[in-house]
Parts: C-alpha cells; sequence; structure tokens
C-alpha cells in the first residue's frame, strides 16, 4: 500500500488553530484542554479517513473551496466539511469549515 500524504493550506492550518481559541473564549469548551482534544478529533478523523471516506465532488458554487469534500460529524449539532484536491495519494485540504456557515446551504 503506498503511502498517503497530506498536506494543509496555510490558511487552514491558520484556522485550525484559531478555532481552538474561538471555541474556549466563545464559552463552548470551559477547559482549554478540551477545545485543544476537538481539535484534535478533527485532524485525527482527516488523517485517517481522508484516503478511504466516500468523498463527494464539491457543488459548482463551492468549488473554489476544493474539487472534492468529507464530512465529519463530531457531535449531534455539528457536521465539519473538510475540502481538498487529490493528485494519487497526495492530499491538499483547501478549506474547513461546518454546518453553522453560510456554505452548508449548499451542501
Amino acid at each position: 500500500m503506498e503511502e498517503i500524504k497530506i498536506f494543509y493550506k496555510p490558511e487552514v492550518e491558520n484556522y485550525i488553530n484559531e478555532l481552538i481559541l474561538i471555541l474556549y473564549n466563545d464559552n463552548y469548551f470551559s477547559y482549554l484542554e478540551n477545545a485543544i482534544a476537538y481539535k484534535d478529533k478533527i485532524i485525527d478523523f482527516i488523517e485517517v479517513n481522508i484516503s478511504s471516506f466516500p468523498s463527494k465532488p464539491t457543488p459548482l458554487e463551492l468549488y473554489n473551496l476544493g474539487s472534492n469534500y468529507i464530512f465529519y460529524k463530531s457531535n449531534p449539532r455539528t457536521t465539519w466539511y473538510i475540502f481538498f484536491e487529490r493528485r494519487k495519494n497526495t492530499y491538499l485540504i483547501t478549506y474547513i469549515s461546518n454546518n453553522h456557515t453560510e456554505i452548508a446551504q449548499f451542501l
């Protein structure tokens, strides 16, 4: 089996790191450690599932975010959408968002 390589656009890395503080400062989590663990679960899902989870083609309205996406249901209220580009066994994560944003209406 060939090695899977996963890269993240710098904007995605920044967003993921900022997400920790957003979740903590907006009182989604009482402890910073829990916000970090939540972020880690998103990253773990990507790293483990990007090559095997059935991806969907991105709707034309959102195509600029990435040509494909997968989703991760982190809890009953929140689904994360991970947009990416793929070349053989190399994946570039181009955008991450959730169902609490405007883009969700197109998915």
